[in-house]
């Protein structure tokens, strides 16, 4: 369900080391800055929905973000994903228009991993990264027909005003501090500007709500569809191995590795590299050697890191990935107050 819970203040867990103290006063200062200065927020007159985190690495914001975009595409609005496009090798251009939605236009160079992500899996959404979110937005808006855009990874760009922020939270984000002794990119009272949070933990999603302040909690539920084969990209995979190695360039592969366990899969091995890792054919020929030394029938990856290693995926054990899907709950209630927030005038006529 829902919850409107009172507002109440909160601070970080624990002492901060000095460099942490001085990141988060600079972070502070910059989120006021532009609470005190709205008309210095740029707007592209089309409502703007924004997923983020308050954590450097995964939580799981491509899924929700690909959620909504179908959600919104479903209640005959006319959706575009705009997205910074983070380490995308290939940035000749300031502006990339990864999809049209009817087709990939744009290689995951220049892309970066989450957008050509995205791209493939959805119909019928345009998806266009750039640094500038707003020259991005345009693009979305003007080129391509998008009458609502969804800001991937968007809570801490201040600079591009929006209708909607939802903030992806955990219960163990209140533990952490403010880079660079924790994670947290800025401190945890910003969670308050929060339109709603989304918590993939059932039973805290209240206690959280009221903890920083939110007056609205949704329940994020994420599952697993069948594997797929990473060459020919997508793929459904029959039968499924028993036994995989697991090889992940996400910020916290030990997510990927607990849910291939609960999916009844006997991991041998496991192999981890930085997140966004570029991999290289050497890469995958030490990823090859070590699965045939554990004897494995499969090498298991994320979504994310399939589409970096499609353009070396070789070798005699075949290398899958395991789509995650998310689904918010109550549907029902979320989807009638984020369509009142955007509002009806975005409908396709």
């Amino acid at each position: 369900m829902a919850w409107s819970v009172p507002s109440a203040s909160c601070t970080e867990a624990g002492p901060l080391n000095p460099l942490s103290a001085v990141y988060g006063q600079v972070t502070r200062f910059r989120r006021h800055w532009y609470e005190q200065r709205p008309h210095r927020q740029r707007q592209l007159g089309i409502p703007v929905v924004s997923v983020g985190n308050l954590v450097v690495g995964g939580s799981g914001k491509t899924p929700v973000v690909a959620m909504l975009a179908e959600l919104l595409r479903e209640h005959g609005y006319a959706p575009a994903v705009i997205s910074r496009g983070y380490k995308r090798r290939d940035v000749t251009q300031d502006v990339a228009i990864v999809s049209d939605g009817v087709s990939v236009l744009a290689a995951v160079d220049v892309s970066g991993d989450e957008p050509q992500l995205l791209a493939r899996r959805l119909t019928g959404v345009p998806v266009v990264v750039g640094a500038d979110r707003y020259e991005a937005g345009l693009v979305a808006r003007d080129r391509l027909g998008a009458r609502v855009l969804i800001l991937d990874d968007g809570f801490q760009h201040l600079r591009l005003a929006r209708t909607v922020d939802l903030l992806l939270l955990a219960d163990a984000d209140l533990r952490e501090q403010v880079l660079p002794g924790g994670r947290l990119r800025e401190p945890l009272e910003a969670a308050a500007r929060a339109d709603a949070l989304l918590v993939t933990e059932r039973a805290q999603a209240e206690a959280l709500a009221r903890r920083v302040g939110v007056e609205r909690a949704f329940i994020v539920r994420v599952d697993s569809q069948s594997l797929r084969l990473v060459t020919p990209f997508g793929a459904v995979v029959t039968p499924s191995p028993r036994r995989v190695v697991v090889v992940a360039g996400i910020a916290r592969p030990e997510r990927l590795v607990s849910a291939v366990r609960e999916l009844g899969y006997s991991v041998e091995d496991q192999i981890t590299f930085p997140d966004h890792h570029w991999f290289t054919a050497a890469d995958v020929e030490r990823v090859q050697a070590r699965a045939r030394k554990a004897g494995a029938d499969a090498i298991l990856t994320t979504e994310k890191d399939a589409v970096r290693l499609e353009s070396v995926a070789t070798g005699p054990v075949p290398m899958m990935f395991l789509p995650i899907d998310a689904h918010v709950e109550p549907e029902d209630a979320f989807t009638r107050w984020l369509l009142e927030r955007i509002g009806p005038s975005q409908v396709r006529q």
